[in-house]
This record gives structure tokens, C-alpha cells and sequence, in this order.
């Protein structure tokens, strides 16, 4: 009998939106690869990032936690030193794992320390800072720069195509191993690098534009509006969403990783492939650009393909999924226990049968963008809860919360977080995120987030809060947490926490 090679290939980009995939309904955005994956397998319509952005987005992709439990809540903010990587518990459980692209987890700037972290393949180890230091001071600011896709640069000059290049390597030494593969681009994240013919491709293109452009964030929280700034105010019907350079590199993106693509089919026919993306764009939706602290489609939801043996062919699952729930998939998926601290269930089960739905819900948040800039609103607190129907956005730092009906808005654009008629869903919604934030050790969580304008049905907020310790249970790599009152090995990691303590 033939023995199942473990091997599963995850292919990244950054900020492509679900409608910058043609197979997610827009042909023109020249896709071919990626559609072509989603024919041979399943394409997830409602999958949700963790955390809108590049960093924590990983963070919870690699750990298997979300960002507030791994420490790497905001870009630039490393992860916890107790906390340990999807790449070190494959290796030191026999599979080869190789990272090549956009890390974002080591705590230095946006390019990275350059250095590979414990676990993975030194030999593959490709951060952005190792691209940069392949160039000359000159084409490093080059490299930095839009306008450098205008002088006709060689594909082999970007950052895309030199992880492509490893991947294929990678793919040709190892293809009989088992392992785990990651490559992750940059593309086509600012500032969009690309060669012809792709430079040019989109230079006439106009993006559709869909109704929540007119959304100008009236009933919307405060620091949306601050967000949107001018906006607000502009002309909505006049509005034209043409970035060449941005939809040019995401077809580029698609070509590279075709190549890597390619490699899979000839040297690991058998591997399991999954692409995805660490977050979406606004693209002038609801009058916001870029990414930031909001649950909205555009910028929150992802693309996700999962493609291999066994799986569907075709296959469309709209059940709400999360990246939360593949780094248990790729444990299962090699053979290996899930760990005891993971924050998702595995999604294997749902790939293989897109009509068993794991999760009721998915959850995301959001602390700060980045430690190292002063803008994109600095600290702005969001837990963010979705059923597949109903959305519940509370926004601890402003005194708006939102509620969208997806079946009668799917655009979201009323916010019906005072409207009576959805009290029962909202509490609902609202009772299992607090209780989701408990489970998992939020360190900011507490009586604020409870409290809010509208849940005129609670008494009045109280010091203990829940009055319970939450210890961790990450034992796979250290050992059992001490009780406080006992100094004993604790029996439970959750238990109504000792009076004594309290006595200080």
C-alpha cells in the first residue's frame, strides 16, 4: 500500500481583496493560476483574517493563536518568546519546513531582521531584508519606488520572482520529502513592482464600483469618519478606482506563483495546496483606503483556495471560515496532535466535505496598526464577531458599535446597532465574543467591553469582572503552570479564582 507523503504547499500574497482573484467573480483582474486552483478545489467566500494586518495576520497564521495571545498585535511587534511557530513543531516532529517571502514577525521593520527564525530551513530562509541586501544602495531605492515598474524592469529584479526562483528549487531537491512550504509574497503590496507585461496591463482598467462607495459613514463609529477624512465630502458618482500599478503586480503575483504552481504539479502532484492572502484593500469602499481597524468585506475577508487529493473539485463553501483554523488543518493534515494552545478547530473535514461547517463563528480584531508610525489612527481596540449572516463590530475606544444584516445588506451599509428589532442577535452575538475573548486570555479584555450603550439589559459593571484565572496551556513545549495559591502544578486552567490572592 502506497504511504501518504505529508506535504502541503502554502502560497501568500499581500492585500488582495476576494474580488482581485478572478474566480471570485472578476475576470479582467487576469488570474489565471489562481483560478485554475480554485477549479481543482474548494474557493471559501466568507474566510476571515485574524487580524487586518500584514504582521498579526501572519502571526495568527504561523501560531495557531490569535495576536492578542502570541504577543504580535500590531506590525513591528515580535511575537512572544514562549510562543513557538507551525515550522518548528513540523520539524521537530521529522518534516522539512522552508519559509521564503514576507515574515513581518521578528520585530524589526517592515523588511525584517534578515535572520531565520528556529524551526525553518536556513538554507531557504528568504525575508525581505535578505532581497535587499542582494541589491546596490541604487537599486534598493529603486526597488522602493512605483515609478521603477515604468523603465521596463526584468521580472528577476523583483522580490515575487526571486521567492518564486526558491520555491521551484526547494520543489525540485524535496519533492519526494515530506515537508511544509511556504512562500510568501509581498506582491502586490505597495509599492507593486512588476514588469511588462503586467506594468501596462491595467493602465485603462477601472475597478467596479460597488454601492457602499456611497457609504459616507453616516451612524458609523467616530474615528471612521476620521479615517475617511475628505472623502466624506467628495463627490461619490465621480469616483474612479484605477491603480494600474496595484492590479498590474496582483496579476504579476499570479504568474510567479504559477510558476510555483507549476513545480507542485511536477515534482509533488500529491501535495495539498492552499493560497490565501493576509488581508483585503477598501479601494474606496465606505470612502476608506487601504486596511485598518474594521470587520468590512473589502478589508477583513480574505481570498482562500484549498486544493489536493480528495478534495472537491469546484467546490464553493460559504460557510464562515478562519485563518485561525488552518495552522490545526496543517497539524492534522501531517498526522500530528493538534497543540492544547490553539485557538481554532482544524478545517480539514470542511475541505473535504464543504457541507460540514466547523464554525458557528469566526472572530476578528484589532489593536494598533504598527508600533513604528504615529499614524493610521494609533491604538484603536475592535473584536469583531461573524455568523455567516449577522456582524457585530465593538469598537472600545468609541462609543459607536455596529450591527449588519448581511442578507438584507450585503453591502454594509446601515448600521442597525440601535435598532430593537435585532436586540436577540445582537446580545447573542455579543455574549459569545465576550465569552470567546475568556477562552482565549484576551489581556484586554474586561468590563468595558460588556458594557456598552446599547445593552440597556445588564446591571451595573463590577471590579472582579468574571473573577476567574486563566492560565495557559501551551505544555507541549513547557511545563505545567504553578497555581498562585497553591504553588502546585494547576488542575485547572480556568477556575473561579482563589479569595486569597486578593489579600496582597
Amino acid at each position: 500500500m502506497k504511504t501518504k507523503k505529508r506535504q502541503i504547499v502554502l502560497l501568500m500574497t499581500d492585500s488582495t481583496r476576494q474580488d482581485m482573484i478572478g474566480c471570485y467573480g472578476n475576470a479582467q483582474m487576469h488570474t489565471p493560476n489562481l483560478d485554475a486552483l480554485a477549479e481543482s478545489g474548494v474557493r471559501y467566500d466568507n474566510a476571515y483574517s485574524c487580524q487586518p494586518v500584514c504582521g498579526p495576520a501572519r502571526s495568527a497564521l504561523f501560531t495557531g493563536m490569535y495576536p492578542h495571545s502570541n504577543g504580535s498585535f500590531g506590525n513591528c511587534i515580535a511575537l512572544g518568546a514562549n510562543v513557538k511557530t507551525i515550522g518548528q513543531r513540523l520539524t521537530d516532529n521529522g518534516i522539512h519546513t522552508a519559509y521564503i517571502g514576507k515574515w513581518h514577525l521578528d520585530g524589526g521593520d517592515y523588511f525584517g531582521l534578515g535572520i531565520c527564525p528556529e524551526g525553518w530551513d536556513r538554507a531557504y530562509w528568504y525575508d525581505m531584508r535578505c532581497y535587499l541586501e542582494e541589491l546596490t544602495e541604487e537599486e534598493r531605492v529603486a526597488s522602493r519606488k512605483k515609478e521603477t515598474s515604468r523603465k521596463n524592469i526584468p521580472a528577476d529584479f523583483t522580490f515575487g520572482h526571486r521567492c518564486a526562483d526558491r520555491a521551484v528549487d526547494f520543489l525540485e531537491k524535496y519533492g519526494e520529502e515530506d515537508y511544509f512550504l511556504t512562500v510568501s509574497l509581498d506582491e502586490p503590496h505597495d509599492p507593486g513592482l512588476c514588469p511588462e507585461p503586467y506594468a501596462s496591463m491595467f493602465d485603462e482598467y477601472e475597478f467596479p464600483k460597488s454601492p457602499n462607495i456611497w457609504d459616507t459613514l453616516e451612524g458609523k463609529p467616530l474615528y471612521q469618519q476620521i479615517w475617511a477624512g475628505a472623502n466624506r465630502c467628495s463627490d461619490r458618482d465621480k469616483v474612479k478606482i484605477k491603480v494600474p500599478g496595484f492590479f498590474g503586480c496582483n496579476a504579476f503575483a499570479d504568474a510567479e506563483l504559477g510558476r510555483v504552481l507549476d513545480s507542485v504539479r511536477k515534482n509533488s502532484p500529491d501535495a495539498l495546496v492552499i493560497y490565501t492572502s493576509d488581508h483585503g484593500d477598501a479601494l474606496e469602499s465606505h470612502c476608506l483606503y487601504a486596511k485598518g481597524p474594521v470587520m468590512y468585506n473589502e478589508i477583513a475577508r480574505v481570498p482562500l483556495l484549498i486544493a489536493g487529493p480528495g478534495v472537491p473539485a469546484g467546490a464553493v463553501d460559504k460557510n464562515p471560515v478562519s485563518h485561525i483554523n488552518l495552522p490545526a488543518l496543517i497539524m492534522e493534515y501531517m498526522g500530528l496532535p493538534v497543540p492544547r494552545c490553539f485557538e481554532g478547530e482544524s478545517l480539514l473535514r470542511e475541505v473535504y466535505n464543504p457541507q460540514i461547517r466547523i464554525n458557528d463563528y469566526v472572530v476578528t480584531e484589532f489593536t494598533r496598526y504598527e508600533i513604528d508610525h504615529d499614524g493610521f489612527g494609533g491604538i484603536q481596540m475592535m473584536r469583531g464577531i461573524f455568523d455567516g449572516r449577522y456582524k457585530l463590530a465593538v469598537h472600545l475606544l468609541d462609543p459607536v458599535d455596529e450591527f449588519y444584516d448581511q442578507e438584507t445588506d450585503p453591502y454594509e451599509m446601515e448600521n442597525r446597532i440601535g435598532e430593537e428589532r435585532y436586540d436577540q442577535e445582537k446580545i447573542r452575538l455579543h455574549r459569545l465574543l465576550l465569552d470567546w475573548m475568556n477562552q482565549t486570555r484576551d489581556p484586554f479584555r474586561g468590563y468595558q467591553w460588556e458594557h456598552r450603550p446599547w445593552r440597556t439589559d445588564l446591571g451595573a459593571p463590577t471590579w472582579a469582572c468574571s473573577g476567574m484565572t486563566r492560565q495557559r496551556e501551551n505544555e507541549e513545549y513547557e511545563p505545567r503552570q504553578l497555581d498562585y495559591s497553591t504553588g502546585l502544578p494547576m488542575r485547572e486552567s480556568v477556575r473561579k479564582k482563589d479569595p486569597v490572592s486578593k489579600k496582597r
